[in-house]
């Protein structure tokens, strides 16, 4: 089945593609659109589902939309939706020109903004999975096939943000990946193979339960 991706994310495409190698994943630049939809919503459901109806209205074919993103439980799940715009504790939802800053620079302002929470300790109350530095990524994706007929799966996967940007590692993956740490492997994400990511993280976990539905 042909299968749209709301997204312009290689590395997502990559991703699904390995995730759902039995159909065929087509983003809109594989075929010329121009899709850029604004993303107001206030959780990564809403989001998602903006994305998702958006390419669905312009193609008429089934779409899958994700919205995903890294949840610092010190920092009150912060970026959160605001991942891929953060920049730093001065500009959490992103810069108000809409500039984004580089993801090298995002890591190391995300460390720092953690690191200082913990040293005035203003942190939520609460039991925390890794301790201080735990964190996890969420993602929520939708399949829209229609105004009456979508689904939708929300996934979350486990870590440890570094102490320092020198503890970054790794390669592979994307995005935050070198400097969140898996305490049970031993390894950051970025550190993981293609295969191991895809085993458990919140992406891999999401599509598996849209692959009930989509068959």
């Amino acid at each position: 089945m042909k299968i749209y991706l709301a997204s312009g994310n290689k590395n997502k495409k990559k991703e699904m593609s390995e995730l759902l190698s039995e159909h065929t994943i087509l983003t809109p630049s594989d075929e010329g659109i121009e899709f850029n939809p604004d993303e107001t919503g206030a959780t990564f459901y809403e989001n998602s589902l903006i994305k998702a109806k958006a390419l669905y209205d312009i193609v008429g074919c089934p779409v899958i939309a994700d919205d995903s993103g890294i949840c610092v439980d010190a920092l009150g799940g912060a970026p959160g939706i605001y991942s891929s715009r953060y920049a730093g504790p001065e500009f959490m939802h992103g810069k108000a020109d809409g500039s984004k800053i580089p993801q090298e620079e995002q890591n190391i302002l995300l460390i720092q903004q953690l690191n200082d929470a913990i040293k005035k300790g203003k942190l939520p109350k609460g039991e925390y999975l890794h301790g201080q530095r735990s964190c996890h990524y969420t993602c929520a994706m939708v399949m829209y096939c229609g105004a009456d007929r979508l689904y939708i799966a929300q996934e979350t996967f486990e870590g440890s943000l570094i102490e320092d940007i020198s503890m970054q590692a790794g390669s592979g993956g994307f995005g935050y990946d070198p400097i969140v740490f898996l305490p049970e492997y031993g390894k950051t994400v970025a550190q993981l193979t293609a295969d191991e990511k895809n085993a458990i993280s919140h992406r891999g976990k999401a599509v598996r339960a849209l692959k009930r539905i989509i068959g």
